[in-house]
């Protein structure tokens, strides 16, 4: 992430971040395999070696904007749910689900073209093979805090806790096909309506009349 966030200055009109944002747009549009340096450099009006000044391949491209798509989900799952929320008392695992599928949409709107470009991944270069084994290892703590969930009751059980995470997702993940900023949602209000949809329908009756309170 770190790197991504460098801005190392080339040639005059772009630094690395707005050579990036163009490749991504470039990668959605036409496919990585698709899109060569060649193609970057014409959309850019900048050569090739201009464009490898500040990327030593375009595997390095494709690295960089998977790893801001990742990081940025990941670092929701890493962050808990500060206690203030819950006065002194430790959130519980649905709080802190929440607070995941809240975190998990605001990063699919701040950064969707690198969240669209993730999910078209199918494994087909090394760089995509380990942007894969680190989405499923979110998905697998994702599993984890439904499954913890539905152990403390808040949640109902009788819903395998994988089918959840992948439902649940799945809705998510499925705002890149027609969200577009600027329109009449926000991030927080998208945030309230996933939030809403995925857990209303899975809080214990308990659960439900304490949530609506």
């Amino acid at each position: 992430m770190s790197e991504m966030q460098s801005t190392r200055r080339g040639r005059p009109g772009y630094d690395q971040q707005g050579i990036l944002g163009v490749a991504v747009a470039a990668f959605n549009e036409y496919g990585y395999d698709a899109t060569s340096i060649g193609m970057l450099a014409e959309r850019l009006g900048l050569s090739k070696s201009a464009i490898y000044h500040h990327f030593g391949s375009k595997d390095e491209i494709l690295d960089l904007a998977l790893d801001a798509a990742l990081s940025g989900l990941e670092a929701v799952v890493e962050n808990p749910l500060p206690e203030s929320a819950q006065g002194s008392a430790a959130p519980s695992a649905v709080d802190r689900l929440e607070h995941v599928l809240r975190g998990a949409v605001r990063v699919l709107v701040d950064q969707l073209p690198a969240v669209t470009l993730l999910l078209r991944v199918r494994g087909n270069t090394d760089v995509e093979r380990k942007a894969l084994i680190r989405r499923r290892a979110f998905d697998r703590r994702i599993t984890a805090l439904v499954s913890e969930a539905q152990s403390e009751g808040a949640l109902r059980a009788d819903i395998d806790a994988s089918v959840v995470a992948r439902l649940v997702f799945g809705m998510i993940n499925s705002i890149v096909e027609w969200y577009r900023p600027g329109g009449r949602e926000g991030a927080d209000r998208l945030a309230d309506d996933v939030v809403a949809l995925a857990l209303d329908g899975l809080r214990t009756r308990g659960e439900a009349g304490a949530a609506a309170v």
